[in-house]
């Protein structure tokens, strides 16, 4: 018997893309699962679009950990999907999470691939897929999925600004290497062609370096939302 699903997705401002996603959630949805959308203060018409296609809408402050916390204090799930609202999830993803879950695993996330179709972001996209499979480390984009009792004994997510994937990640890893799925899950790579792909990619590494070495998460968040330097 495939274990209660809760899905949480953290939005803000995400009119365009987060309707794209519950359409493909749909049939997860209609087999049992739990969609759980929290917002974050848009601007724009998310909740609006949102409200008729999941089981939960609220809105809390801000911040992506925050959010994720919101909703999965609400969750009625066995385990806990975390997924960003620019993600894009195909059925053989769906069906391969659902057919792990039945093993009972302690947690996992999946390869992940950007939305672009640049050599260069798909490249991208297979160096972050390696580099998790490697560290065990998984980033928020990888759509982590968690048993709910073992989220709630961690404390759910750090509330910070930043790297809180990175850091519920490496608390999970300590319990037990994480299920690496395929397919791939898509996420947007409008923020990698905006700023500019190579000078993205050196932003992040040394935004990872500095986390690792002590930074503060926020002096980090504000670096990472200034963009690469030109």
């Amino acid at each position: 018997m495939i274990p209660l699903l809760s899905v949480i997705i953290p939005a803000r401002d995400e009119a365009h893309a987060l309707p794209l996603l519950l359409a493909d959630l749909a049939h997860l949805r209609e087999a049992g699962a739990e969609l759980i959308v929290v917002d974050g203060g848009s601007r724009d018409a998310t909740r609006e679009l949102a409200a008729p296609l999941v089981d939960r809408l609220i809105q809390v402050e801000a911040g992506r950990a925050r959010q994720m916390n919101a909703g999965a204090a609400l969750a009625r799930g066995d385990y806990l999907w975390f997924v960003h609202a620019d993600t894009r999830i195909g059925a053989g993803s769906i069906q391969r999470l659902q057919d792990v879950l039945v093993e009972r695993p302690v947690w996992g996330r999946f390869d992940v691939r950007l939305s672009g179709r640049s050599l260069s972001l798909r490249l991208i996209g297979m160096m972050i897929s390696v580099r998790s499979r490697l560290s065990g480390v998984a980033s928020g984009d990888q759509g982590i999925f968690v048993a709910r009792e073992t989220f709630e004994a961690l404390g759910g997510y750090a509330d910070m600004p930043l790297m809180e994937d990175l850091q519920l990640s490496r608390r999970l890893k300590a319990l037990a290497r994480p299920y690496c799925l395929r397919p791939p899950l898509s996420t947007s790579s409008r923020r990698w062609e905006r700023h500019g792909v190579w000078r993205t990619v050196l932003l992040m590494w040394r935004l990872r370096l500095a986390y690792y070495c002590g930074a503060s998460p926020d002096q980090l968040a504000r670096q990472y939302h200034r963009g690469p330097p030109l």
